[in-house]
C-alpha cells in the first residue's frame, strides 16, 4: 500500500497513472521489484487480456484450438495455445502500449540520482564505470543518464526512472534484445546444473560445432570472455605460426598492449612493444604492399575489421589475403562487431573472403561475456604450444547463452531484420536531419546493422560541442545513444517513432544553436571528447 501511495503521489505520466505498476517496475532504486518467471519455456511473451469484443473473438479462437482431451489448468492451456498464429495469440499489453503512445511530449529532464550515484561510484571506481564508453567522459554529467537499472526488449531504464529506446545495446552485444526468453531460459536451465566446472563440459563441443557450421574459417575454436581475448589470442597464434614478431592493424582491436600501444592511449605500454605494431589505412592495398616490402619477412599478420564505417572496395579483402600470403603473413579478421550481425558467419560470408584466423564476440551471447578465436586447423593446433588458458574459458552460463542465441539466429529472421530495420531507421532519421538543414553537419556512415553518426565542424561551433548538444537533446527525447544506431531484433515500430521524434527535437536544438552561435562557450566543460579516434 505504501508503494501504491508513493506512486499515486509522484507518477505524472498518464500511462503510469492508468496502469499503476509500470511506475513501480521502472523505479527500481525506490521500490523492491522482483520477477516471477514463467517456468514453461517460450511462454513468457503470452499475456491475454479481455478488454473488448475483438479480444473476445481472439480468445475464443484460442479456446477452439485446444484439444478436447487437454488436462485442466492454465499451463496446459498456454502450452496448447503456443502454436496458434501470432495474429491470434498476440494479446499483450495493448492498452498499455496505446497509453504510452499517447504520452506526449516525452521529455526526460531529471538525472539527479545518476549524478548522486556517480559521486559515490567515483570514490571506489575510477571514472565511476568499468568501461570508457559507458562513463561520464562519453555522457555529460547532469544532462544524461549514467546508471541503468534494467532493460526489456529494446528499452532500458535509468536510476531516475527514465525510459529509453536503447540504441547502444550494451555496445553491440545485445542482438536479440534484453531478457530474450529463449536465451534467459537456457541460462536458468544451466544455472540449475552449475556455472564453472573442474573439467570441460559438452557445451564447449556443441558450441564449437555450431561455429564451425556457420563460419567459413572456423575449423577449430577456442573461447575467451571478451573481444580483446580473441584478437590477442589470434596475434599470439600468428606470431607462433610464422615465427615473426611484427603485426599490422586496421581498426579497433581491444585494450591489450600489442594494439593499444599504437593509439594515443598508450600510457603504460613499453616502447619496445609499441614498436612492433604498424597502423594501416582501410581500403588501401598499396599501403599494405609498401609495408610488406619495407618490413620484408617481419610481419606475422594483419589484424583488420573487414568492414566498419564503409563497405570494402571491390577486390580489397581478397587482395589483402593474396598479398599477405605471398609475403608469408596471415590475414586475421576482427569480427567482434560484424559476427552474428552482418550474417551468422560474419563479414567473411557476406564478402566471400575466408581469412586464416578470426575473432568473434559481442552478439555471440546476447550480452553474456563470451568470445572466440577461430581459424585454420593447422594454425589453431598451435594452441597446444602457446599459452592461452583461462579459468573461465569454459564458463557454462555463457556457453549455454551462446548456443541459444545462435539457435535463435538460425531459426528466426533476426539478421535480415537488423538490415531491414537499420535501413528504415537510417532513412527516417536522415529525413529529420535534412529537414532542419543539417545535412552538411550530421551524416550517417556505416551499414544497416550498425550506423555511426559522423558529426562535422560548423563555422559557429566545433563538432565536439555539436555532438554534446545533440546527445543531450536525444536523451531528453527518451533515446539512449552514444553516437550511432546499434539496432537489435527487439526494436519495433514504437521505438522507431520515438527515435524519429527525438531526432526532430535534437536537430531543431542544434540548428537553433548554430544559428545563434556561441555553443561551445555555453556548454563549457560539459563538451564530450573522444577517448581516441579509430574510424
Amino acid at each position: 500500500m505504501a508503494a501504491l501511495e508513493e506512486a499515486a503521489r509522484d507518477a505524472t505520466r498518464a500511462s503510469d497513472r492508468e496502469h499503476v505498476t509500470p511506475f513501480l517496475r521502472n523505479n527500481r532504486t525506490r521500490f523492491r521489484v522482483d520477477n516471477l518467471t514463467c517456468p514453461v519455456p517460450h511462454l513468457e511473451g503470452l499475456r491475454w487480456t479481455l478488454d473488448d469484443e475483438a479480444d473476445w473473438r481472439r480468445i475464443s479462437a484460442i479456446v477452439e484450438r485446444l484439444a478436447s482431451d487437454s488436462p485442466p489448468g492454465f499451463v496446459a492451456t498456454a502450452r496448447a495455445a503456443a502454436g496458434v498464429p501470432p495474429e491470434v495469440a498476440a494479446l499483450r499489453n495493448e492498452g498499455l502500449a496505446a497509453s504510452i503512445a499517447a504520452d506526449q511530449p516525452l521529455a526526460t529532464t531529471s538525472f539527479d540520482r545518476s549524478t548522486a550515484l556517480l559521486a559515490r561510484a567515483e570514490q571506489v571506481i575510477p571514472l565511476g564505470s568499468q568501461t570508457f564508453s559507458k562513463s561520464r567522459i562519453q555522457y555529460p554529467v547532469g544532462a544524461a543518464p549514467l546508471f541503468l537499472t534494467h532493460g526489456h526488449r529494446g528499452r532500458v531504464w535509468d536510476v531516475d526512472g527514465n525510459e529509453y529506446v536503447d540504441l547502444v545495446s550494451g555496445l553491440l552485444p545485445v542482438v536479440l534484445g534484453y531478457r530474450d526468453p529463449d536465451v534467459d531460459y537456457a541460462i536458468r536451465q544451466q544455472l540449475d546444473r552449475g556455472i564453472s566446472f573442474s573439467l570441460a563440459t559438452d557445451l564447449e563441443v556443441e558450441l564449437a560445432e555450431r561455429l564451425r557450421r556457420h563460419i567459413p574459417c572456423a575449423e577449430m575454436v577456442r573461447y575467451g570472455k571478451n573481444g580483446t581475448d580473441a584478437t590477442s589470442a589470434a596475434v599470439r597464434l600468428a606470431r607462433a605460426y610464422t615465427g615473426r614478431e611484427r603485426v599490422a592493424v586496421c581498426g579497433y582491436h581491444g585494450w591489450q598492449d600489442w594494439y593499444i600501444g599504437s593509439t594515443t592511449r598508450h600510457l603504460g605500454v613499453p616502447n619496445a612493444v609499441r614498436e612492433l605494431t604498424d597502423v594501416l589505412p582501410y581500403g588501401d592495398l598499396a599501403s599494405v604492399e609498401r609495408l610488406l616490402e619495407t618490413r620484408k619477412g617481419e610481419i606475422a599478420a594483419l589484424v583488420i575489421e573487414p568492414t566498419n564505417v564503409v563497405a570494402p572496395p571491390d577486390g580489397y579483402l581478397a587482395g589483402l589475403r593474396d598479398l599477405l600470403h605471398r609475403h608469408g603473413a596471415l590475414l586475421v579478421f576482427d569480427e567482434v562487431i560484424t559476427g552474428f550481425r552482418w550474417s551468422l558467419g560474419g563479414a567473411q560470408v557476406v564478402y566471400g573472403v575466408t581469412p586464416d584466423l578470426a575473432a568473434f564476440g559481442k552478439a555471440m551471447g546476447n550480452g553474456m561475456p563470451i568470445s572466440a578465436v577461430v581459424g585454420r586447423a593447422d594454425i589453431m593446433r598451435r594452441m597446444e604450444d602457446i599459452f592461452f588458458s583461462g579459468t573461465f574459458g569454459g564458463e557454462a552460463l555463457s556457453l549455454a547463452a551462446s548456443i541459444a542465441t545462435i539457435d535463435k539466429l538460425e531459426r528466426e529472421h533476426v539478421i535480415e531484420y537488423l538490415w531491414f530495420y537499420g535501413a528504415r531507421l537510417q532513412q527516417a532519421t536522415q529525413e529529420r536531419i535534412d529537414a532542419h538543414g543539417l545535412a552538411n553537419v550530421i551524416e550517417h556512415v556505416g551499414q544497416s546493422p550498425w550506423h555511426i553518426l559522423n558529426i562535422k565542424d560548423h563555422e559557429s561551433a566545433p563538432k565536439e560541442a555539436i555532438k554534446t548538444l545533440f546527445l543531450q537533446e536525444i536523451f531528453c527525447g527518451g533515446v539512449l545513444m552514444s553516437g550511432g544506431h546499434n539496432v537489435c531484433w527487439a526494436h519495433d515500430e514504437r521505438d522507431l517513432a520515438r527515435t524519429v521524434a527525438a531526432y526532430d527535437r535534437a536537430c531543431a536544438a542544434v540548428a537553433e544553436a548554430l544559428k545563434c552561435g556561441g555553443l561551445a562557450e555555453r556548454l563549457g566543460n560539459r563538451i564530450l571528447r573522444p577517448v581516441f579516434s579509430v574510424r
